[in-house]
């Protein structure tokens, strides 16, 4: 039976499933290498496309950047694995991968690294919210707040900031300082000061080539697309409505994987693009199985394919939630919190 986004979350027959898929995380370097060549190759060849387009039309320009964009989500995603040891067999092989796409990226490697293993560390947990996740607040914490801070909340979570500006400023701005890290050592100002550099040499190159107004005109819509799916589909792999939160010692990895991160089921060449990432509940089970291997894990177990399933037309309605409700042990809207409190609302 398929999950629906209001229903509870079915999951399948007790085992020991974080053993269970742990045998998958053996990575095949020569495929590795394949899946970053093409992906390369294929992100090079469409961006040097849309070069040659701006002669015919921009709006031809502009639907070829569509698929560039995806093919720089998938570097993302590629550069994703490194950052967990799953891509090759040697940790500095994945460092310095990572790293190398890093620059292309936008996004300083060691840094990113760092706080996306705090994610997987602390992800459902509701006593250690805030690092590497969109910021939730439960509904008496929103409600303590004044009004401004309800509306600066609001004005966060909505869609418009969430998957346009906030996109935009976390990997143009944000990312060219190691902002969370400011004090924990040098090793995250050499990563993001060494990604500054080697990103400000790779742009002068690329206008040196193409000339500064056909770099923005290609670029700029190329990164802006690939950001905000990237958003998107980060959000919707643990925002959905019987998502789930506990704390302390009721918290766990397995229930988190299961109950807490989405099986998002999208067309298959929708899913190509994202790495497989979509896979979200299997990949947080273990963070070490390389991407490409996430689809067999499904083939062999088909019982996971009901767990946290997510549809493309489903996942539309998770951007309207915005609050846990520990009571109901559900994300919900600032709608539905409105016709059932309606005085509190008001109140501050």
């Amino acid at each position: 039976m398929t999950q629906m986004v209001g229903a509870e979350p079915e999951l399948p027959a007790s085992r020991d499933w974080l053993q269970t898929v742990a045998k998958y995380r053996e990575p095949d370097p020569l495929r590795s290498v394949a899946e970053l060549a093409l992906t390369a190759i294929m992100f090079f060849v469409l961006w040097a496309a849309a070069w040659w387009s701006l002669s015919i039309s921009y709006l031809l320009t502009l639907a070829v950047c569509v698929p560039t964009g995806g093919l720089l989500l998938r570097l993302f995603s590629i550069q994703h694995d490194c950052g967990h040891g799953a891509l090759f067999v040697k940790k500095a092989t994945n460092d310095w991968v990572g790293r190398v796409i890093g620059v292309f990226t936008l996004t300083p490697y060691d840094v990113w690294r760092r706080s996306h293993a705090m994610h997987h560390g602390t992800s459902g947990d509701l006593g250690k919210r805030g690092m590497g996740d969109i910021a939730t607040l439960t509904v008496q914490e929103y409600l303590a707040l004044p009004r401004w801070r309800r509306f600066a909340y609001r004005l966060y979570r909505h869609p418009v900031v969430l998957f346009g500006v906030g996109p935009t400023y976390n990997f143009l701005l944000r990312n060219r300082l190691p902002i969370q890290f400011m004090r924990a050592g040098w090793r995250y100002w050499v990563s993001t000061m060494a990604t500054n550099a080697a990103l400000a040499l790779t742009l002068g190159l690329a206008v040196y080539a193409v000339g500064i107004w056909p770099f923005l005109l290609i670029h700029i819509p190329v990164v802006l697309i690939a950001t905000s799916i990237g958003v998107w589909l980060f959000y919707v792999q643990h925002q959905f409505e019987n998502t789930y939160w506990e704390k302390g010692d009721d918290w766990s990895l397995e229930d988190a994987a299961l109950k807490g991160s989405s099986y998002y089921e999208l067309p298959r060449v929708l899913s190509w693009f994202s790495a497989n990432i979509n896979l979200h509940h299997v990949h947080h089970l273990n963070s070490r199985i390389p991407f490409y291997r996430l689809p067999q894990v499904l083939r062999d177990y088909p019982e996971l394919l009901d767990v946290s399933r997510l549809t493309l037309m489903q996942s539309l309605h998770c951007a309207r939630l915005a609050l846990w409700d520990e009571t109901a042990g559900k994300l919900i809207s600032f709608a539905k919190l409105r016709a059932a409190q309606p005085e509190a609302m008001l109140s501050n």
